[in-house]
């Protein structure tokens, strides 16, 4: 028998420096901290990992800490009754860890601004005691030759910390982190390892940087508004931008304002399941679109990773079944409830927790299908219809007994259904993303009326440019509110983290 042979034990942990706890009392100062603090240590773990591919010692393991922003409150402080985050609940000592302060700058800064200003106290950056996945010290777009983990003797789960799904979850978010005595409260909803496992996520679904997300997200269920999209976006920028500095395309294909891309440009090789296109402006203040596909899966996949970035509002733009024999192919449903048989979320979010239509994106939607059809008042009614969405997880319900589904559906008085819509929203509630829901009824199947091939080219020719406009309106309505005013309180609990 051939014999084994052994590693030799660890002999002992390297670690860069420890640093000190520092206080500061201006929120920019304090980013800059962070970042500095990340950027060290980061690249502490990817010049130990080239180290050892080069031949280093193999009997040591290497490890970096996130850094940690520490808040401490010691009064019940009375803080303007209308914001919706920006606070503490109660006096004590509240932590995050924060990853790639250079993506998040901007929100970290107006976060800890406001938390000073309504608490008149400091903000402390310092190490945190969880340890730094080697994957995710990597920088973005990254190639690691597989040569190279071959060269090291150890496994690298020897030397390195790697991703810990127990400390990867969403607790905080659904309201079941339990704090241990002694322990502090959580200062956000997400925490570093959470946010790099959904930042590595999007990269792959979606085929185009975290970076070029935006704070006005678009999802749809059908690539003939992803085509419309694109095709706005380019002419846009041809014409100068229009306010937008830049188009990106999957495989990170910009486009900047003022020019156009060429014809036979770079193309993807594969791609991605679920491709997404980012019409941007300064301060991440433009239009992302997802074509999610089909399904409440689809849904909640990508909506657990969005949030991580903190947009101000995400919409669903697709088509629905039209409940009702009064309408017609081609009217707007603007859901203010939603029947939850998805079934996705059952296990995050019980089916019992209501999700409230938020008045400032439904009043935003309502003006937005005024303006762009010239309705308005009674006559919107014409072609806009506000009910109760019902999202299913069975695309060919119609197939079974049409008794029990029927039924439910006219007791709630649904008057259209999907398979995306009450997913989105309800992961919008979830993470205190605000959400909106307008789809188009492209068929009847309860009355037998479905589109003829001829008719269904003509149908999405003429309605999907016209429903993607109004989507683009209703974000830009949204888009310039501020932001303490679209972050509705009805998304925040009774025990809320201070950061939005």
């Amino acid at each position: 028998m051939e014999k084994r042979i052994y590693p030799e034990p660890i002999e002992s942990v390297v670690s860069p420096e420890p640093v000190g706890r520092r206080s500061f009392t201006d929120a920019g100062e304090a980013v800059a901290a962070l970042q500095a603090l990340y950027d060290r240590n980061t690249g502490f773990l990817r010049d130990s990992f080239a180290a050892l591919a080069q031949g280093a010692d193999p009997n040591r393991r290497y490890r970096a800490f996130y850094p940690e922003i520490g808040v401490t409150t010691s009064s019940y402080s009375q803080v303007d009754s209308r914001q919706a985050y920006g606070h503490m609940p109660t006096p004590g000592h509240f932590t995050t860890t924060i990853t790639r302060p250079d993506l998040f700058e901007r929100y970290l800064t107006e976060q800890l601004r406001i938390i000073m200003r309504n608490h008149g106290v400091p903000v402390v950056v310092s190490e945190s005691q969880t340890p730094i996945p080697l994957h995710f010290a990597f920088l973005e777009g990254t190639h690691v030759d597989g040569a190279i983990a071959d060269r090291i003797s150890r496994p690298i789960r020897d030397l390195f910390d790697v991703p810990d799904l127990d400390g990867t979850d969403d607790h905080i978010a659904n309201g079941t982190f339990e704090i241990l005595p002694g322990e502090p409260r959580p200062l956000a909803p997400f925490t570093a390892q959470r946010i790099d496992y959904s930042l590595h996520r999007l990269s792959h679904y979606t085929a185009t940087s975290p970076q070029h997300f935006q704070n006005f997200v678009l999802f749809t269920n059908y690539q003939f508004y992803i085509d419309e999209f694109a095709v706005y976006a380019r002419d846009l920028m041809a014409k100068g931008g229009g306010g937008y500095e830049a188009f990106v395309e999957p495989g990170n294909i910009v486009t900047p304002a003022g020019e156009t891309l060429p014809f036979d440009g770079p193309a993807l090789a594969r791609i991605p399941q679920m491709p997404a296109y980012h019409l941007k402006k300064p301060g991440h203040g433009g239009i992302t679109m997802v074509n999610i596909g089909v399904g409440p899966s689809n849904a909640k996949t990508i909506t657990d990773h969005v949030a991580v970035l903190r947009p101000h509002a995400w919409l669903m733009l697709g088509h629905c079944a039209g409940l009702r024999n009064t309408q017609a192919l081609g009217d707007y449903v603007l859901a203010h409830a939603y029947v939850r048989e998805d079934h996705v979320l059952d296990d995050d979010l019980p089916v019992w927790v209501p999700i409230p239509a938020l008045a400032e994106v439904q009043v935003a939607l309502e003006e937005a299908v005024a303006e762009v059809t010239g309705l308005s008042g009674y006559d919107l009614k014409r072609v806009m219809r506000t009910g109760t969405v019902a999202t299913i997880d069975n695309r060919n319900w119609e197939l079974r007994d049409q008794r029990g589904p029927v039924q439910r559906l006219s007791q709630s008085r649904a008057i259209a259904l999907d398979m995306e819509s009450a997913t989105i929203a309800a992961n919008g509630f979830r993470f205190r993303v605000p959400y909106g829901t307008l789809l188009c009824v492209s068929d009847k199947p309860l009355h037998g009326e479905l589109k003829l091939p001829g008719m269904a080219s003509e149908f999405y020719k003429r309605q999907v440019a016209q429903h993607l406009t109004i989507g683009i309106k209703a974000m830009e309505r949204l888009a310039g509110m501020p932001n303490e005013r679209l972050h509705s309180r009805k998304l925040r609990s009774f025990a809320e983290t201070a950061f939005q």
